[in-house]
């Protein structure tokens, strides 16, 4: 059961202005608590004229031409750009991958291969010089299968054979390629000595206080240190010292078996177990098998932290950032010179979290450096967020012996908060958000902006003024301000920045300047470019009849709220992991299951190769102005 907003969070209904007028004005945080509870449960009727025409500003506005809402089979940007596709599922890591064979696929090709879909997208420099915006590494997530794309006359992802699943697990994890710009093109370089594939087998090590805990000792880790694998992985993050962040967010789907054990029981069930098979894994390998295997569960839902320029590596899960269902991870630099980690917990009425180093960065570009700051992430402070009605914030901290974190609830050391750092937050009483995703620090303001994606459940009674709409389909976008920049403070205040959606149907506070095209629904990931813009990518607007994309997003001055559409993706798809190059000319979006929905056979689309056979292939491209230009310039 997802954890209920306490009473006293639920927004009292008050008198409230005319939906009419609500729509032509910018709507404040004020505004949202006001009316969040009467304007907003009421039935809100369509065709109300938007506020589109009613202002004018006098700052410019950005001159790219704005790419229609319309669903099609292929990729669109601005006249005046190009979208080259990198790399796509099957293509080659190694001078040894095998072709791409979607009719003969196995473990072993996949293995050497770029895998399936594609979400968190990192460019990691080779240095800090004038070419570093050309030549760098490439890593990407494999979030997820869609079985009915991937193979041939599959038509129920459970039913799928035992090659097909190997395949299957074959396919996630994620990728590391060189990748560099020769003239106007950008080329993967096949065979470099850093590319890598990482999947649900490679060896991997828990660090941090759940380290060595009973409760990780299974199977494959008899001392609960030693593990294997990642997968569902969603978004991620790049550290100052250059590794990457993944996080591993919908890992429940990927278990089945009944678990005797009441305490673990309990655990699964609040984490989203339900037991039932939603993949074929477990059919074939008892490593998935609960009953079989009972605390294998507990190795997933953690950050891992990769070191893309050590091929020879062991990725590292992090403990002391909790257990959830992480959408990414993002750092931050403190004033005082701790990092600063924020996440999300991506689903309805979950948390959003922070992590606060105890030791602090160290900027020296030595070896020495480096091995010290891959230690910061395994011992601080994890608290989650409360907001309160007034605009206010509390980082509440989840250590073990205060409050009722004790073993009166069953928590008997830091261990079990973190592996239970969901039930955690619930006796703490933090607040349930619409599905937090991606949270990233804009480096021009330093405000922390969040990515809430939709909760259509959310019901009248659990209105709060930072999720201020019932059965709220199309997302919001929050922003947190840490008092004089101090991200280490107990308390911050927060606002609204964007109630997203169609403004004919629902309450929206866009920018009066916005035109009919510069809507959106359902924020997912999100980037900044060097003005301090935010750049936002959706993933369910085709629910709304919008293809989902990526928007411009002024946050400051007389265009805040200000939203302009700037790409499209092929039916069926999501755009994840925008990712600037340092110089803001090019631009890395990884576009997720196009055609998803459809069948291997008789696919929505083809895209990216439209060749007769050949199935949609999730892809990474990058986006370039045609003159070398900025992306998104005046």
């Amino acid at each position: 059961m997802k954890p209920q907003p306490p009473q006293d969070q639920t927004v009292k209904k008050q008198t409230a202005e005319p939906f009419q007028s609500l729509l032509n004005k910018r709507i404040t945080r004020r505004d949202i608590f006001r009316y969040s509870s009467a304007a907003v449960s009421c039935s809100l009727v369509s065709n109300i004229a938007s506020p589109i025409a009613f202002a004018s500003t006098s700052e410019s506005l950005p001159q790219f031409e704005e790419i229609s809402h319309a669903i099609t089979q292929e990729l669109h940007v601005p006249k005046g750009y190009q979208a080259q596709t990198l790399i796509r599922w099957g293509d080659p890591l190694f001078t040894d991958s095998p072709k791409f064979d979607p009719h003969a696929q196995t473990a072993e090709s996949q293995l050497k291969q770029f895998g399936f879909n594609n979400d968190y997208v990192g460019f990691i420099p080779f240095s800090d010089q004038e070419k570093s915006s050309e030549h760098g590494l490439l890593v990407v997530n494999h979030e997820h299968t869609k079985e009915k794309i991937m193979h041939k006359n599959v038509y129920r992802r459970k039913d799928m054979t035992e090659e097909q699943t190997a395949v299957d697990i074959a396919s996630l994890g994620l990728s590391v390629v060189e990748v560099k710009k020769i003239g106007e093109q950008w080329q993967v370089q096949v065979g470099s000595k850093y590319n890598r594939r990482i999947s649900p087998y490679t060896k991997m090590k828990m660090s941090g206080p759940a380290a060595g805990s009973e409760r990780l000792r299974t199977v494959i880790s008899a001392d609960g240190v030693d593990t294997l694998g990642t997968y569902a992985n969603c978004a991620g993050g790049i550290t100052p010292w250059g590794t990457v962040l993944t996080a591993e967010e919908n890992v429940h789907e990927y278990f089945t078996g009944k678990v005797k054990d009441k305490r673990e029981a309990r655990n699964y069930r609040r984490f989203g177990y339900k037991g039932k098979k939603k993949k074929s894994w477990s059919k074939y390998f008892k490593r998935w098998n609960l009953k079989k295997n009972p605390n294998e569960f507990n190795h997933m839902g953690w950050i891992v932290e990769i070191d893309p320029f050590d091929p020879n590596s062991t990725p590292v899960k992090r403990t002391a950032l909790g257990r959830c269902q992480h959408e990414g991870c993002n750092l931050q630099i403190n004033g005082d010179g701790r990092i600063v980690a924020y996440t999300g917990d991506d689903d309805k009425f979950e948390y959003i979290y922070r992590f606060v180093s105890k030791k602090k960065y160290r900027p020296e570009k030595t070896l020495e450096a480096k091995a010290h700051n891959m230690t910061l992430l395994d011992e601080g402070e994890l608290s989650v967020a409360k907001f309160d009605e007034k605009g206010g914030l509390e980082w509440m901290p989840l250590e073990y012996g205060s409050g009722p974190l004790t073993s009166e609830n069953d928590f008997h050391s830091q261990a079990d908060v973190l592996i239970e750092v969901k039930r955690a937050g619930d006796l703490l009483g933090a607040t349930p958000m619409d599905r937090p995703e991606d949270i990233e620090v804009n480096p021009k303001n330093q405000k922390v902006y969040v990515m809430l994606t939709k909760n259509d459940e959310r019901q009248a009674s659990q209105l709060e003024p930072c999720n201020p709409r019932v059965e709220n389909k199309s997302g919001h976008i929050i922003e947190l301000t840490a008092p004089n920049n101090d991200h280490a403070a107990k308390k911050f205040k927060w606002d609204i920045l964007l109630l997203a959606g169609n403004p004919k149907e629902t309450l929206t506070n866009y920018h009066p300047a916005t035109s009919e095209k510069g809507w959106l629904a359902c924020p997912d990931n999100c980037a900044f470019d060097q003005k301090g813009n935010l750049w936002v990518a959706t993933d369910g607007g085709e629910d709304l009849d919008i293809a989902d994309g990526l928007w411009r997003i002024n946050t400051e001055g007389e265009l805040r709220g200000y939203s302009r559409r700037f790409l499209s993706v092929p039916i069926g798809a999501e755009l994840c992991g925008p990712f600037f190059t340092a110089d803001n000319q090019s631009l890395f979006c990884a576009i997720q299951h196009p055609g998803g929905g459809s069948y291997f056979d008789n696919p929505s689309t083809r895209w990216p190769d439209f060749e007769d056979g050949m199935p949609p292939r999730p892809a990474v491209v990058v986006i370039t102005k045609q003159d070398g230009g900025v992306i998104g310039a005046e």
